[in-house]
């Protein structure tokens, strides 16, 4: 039995709870409306020095128009946020539904991806004015579920979705500067995307020598094992037994891969995996995807400043994984593994090694997924999961990246022709 005194103690107690909860809610909500705000403002950001014409057109099959990630990152909010959270839902347009689905069957019909480049409409104000409305109505749910209380609303769901979201989003603003500026690599005019800026093209210079860091053999942790956001292929955290190794201190340059074409690196087929060299021999490749060269034989690369001089010290970059794999067999070395590559990148933080930043990192690793990984229930588990076969994973981050998006664990993952990516070459040795 409890005593008239504590039990208006314990009232009080619950009320300050209840209280102190709502507080924190309250600033949650305020810090993630300007995220939201933020999020959803650097989309348009990097579509501002595009044309109309630009935003419409699909250089690929793998690559999307920028009109359409615009379109496609509002679908995402409002088929898995408004649709379910919003008090009195309306479709913007019944048609977006299918218009602007990528991949989740549970979500219903998709319009073919090879084909996004033939939507003329809706034009790009439209888009526009979809997204505008699309972040009104964000904007009002988030300021409404400052009220939520857990068992009354999905709170715990809503806060889950919301951040998927944002990430959602992020990861389209680096698809969009990869399709970017492979669009425009197909232009014979080679134009620039932005004006050249010395300061960030030095910033992804490679001027110090290659060194190599050993690593003894032993169980390392493998997965996400912070505070924060990750995906689901991130986890769990588990155990891996790595041999001894020894890891390249920086990428691969521009003028070390130089000398791999020299060399005769894409006419020796004992340096390539079988299915690689019939890539390579079927598409006639001498060199990165971006590479040329002039009528005196000096080396070009497109870049998002335009087409430049090829720059010896800077990383090599969009590199297949097939040419990756090859290079690192001439050079006598072997790519990381993704396990190797995170212990790795985890242990020389201190020695100053940069693992982030200038390119993604090919791994020798399959994309499967960790062991005792489970997808989520619903559209959303579809997320990761559902594309864990003839894949490579990539570690690290690139110039391209959200910087939030550059930690231990994230795993990206190509297939092993892929090279509009920011992708390079860390070597490895066997010990």
């Amino acid at each position: 039995m409890h005593s008239e005194d504590e039990t208006s103690e314990a009232i009080v107690i619950d009320q300050a709870v209840d209280a102190a909860m709502q507080e924190i809610r309250l600033r949650n909500r305020l810090q993630m409306s300007e995220r939201f705000r933020r999020v959803r403002r650097q989309s348009l950001v990097i579509a501002e020095p595009l044309s109309a014409e630009d935003c419409c057109v699909q250089s690929m099959p793998d690559a999307s128009p920028v009109k359409w990630h615009l379109a496609h990152t509002s679908w995402f909010f409002e088929t898995f946020i408004l649709e379910r959270f919003e008090p009195n839902f309306h479709a913007w347009h019944p048609a977006y539904r299918v218009l602007f689905n990528s991949y989740y069957e549970g979500v219903g019909e998709k319009f073919p991806r090879p084909q996004r480049g033939l939507l003329t409409r809706p034009a790009l104000d439209e888009v526009l004015a979809y997204r505008k409305d699309i972040d009104q109505r964000m904007l009002r749910l988030i300021e409404a579920s400052k009220g939520w209380r857990d068992g009354e609303m999905d709170v715990g769901g809503f806060d889950t979705l919301l951040e998927l979201g944002l990430q959602h989003e992020q990861q389209h603003q680096e698809l969009m500067l990869t399709d970017i500026k492979h669009l425009l690599s197909i232009n014979p005019l080679k134009p620039a995307y932005q004006a050249p800026t010395p300061a960030l093209r030095d910033s992804a210079a490679l001027a110090t020598p290659l060194e190599w860091r050993s690593f003894e053999a032993g169980i390392v942790q493998v997965g996400h094992d912070e505070d924060g956001f990750c995906f689901d292929n991130e986890l769990p955290l588990h155990r891996q037994f790595v041999e001894a190794f020894a890891c390249a201190s920086r990428l691969v340059s521009n003028l070390e891969y130089l000398q791999f074409i020299e060399a005769g690196g894409y006419d020796d087929p004992a340096l390539w995996l079988s299915e690689g060299w019939e890539w390579r021999r079927q598409l006639n490749l001498y060199q990165p995807l971006y590479w040329q060269q002039d009528e005196a034989g000096n080396w070009l690369e497109f870049t998002e400043y335009g087409l430049l001089p090829l720059e010896s010290h800077r990383a090599a970059l969009h590199l297949s994984y097939y040419e990756a794999d090859a290079y690192a067999r001439w050079a006598g070395a072997r790519l990381l593994t993704e396990a190797e590559w995170e212990h790795a990148a985890c242990e020389p933080r201190v020695e100053g090694i940069e693992f982030f930043g200038v390119a993604w990192q090919w791994t020798s690793s399959s994309y499967a997924p960790y062991p005792g990984f489970s997808a989520p229930q619903g559209a959303v588990g579809e997320y990761n999961g559902k594309f864990m076969v003839n894949q490579y994973v990539l570690r690290g981050s690139s110039i391209a990246t959200p910087l939030n998006h550059a930690r231990l664990s994230y795993r990206n993952f190509f297939p092993a022709a892929a090279r509009w990516q920011f992708s390079g070459i860390r070597l490895a040795k066997s010990l």
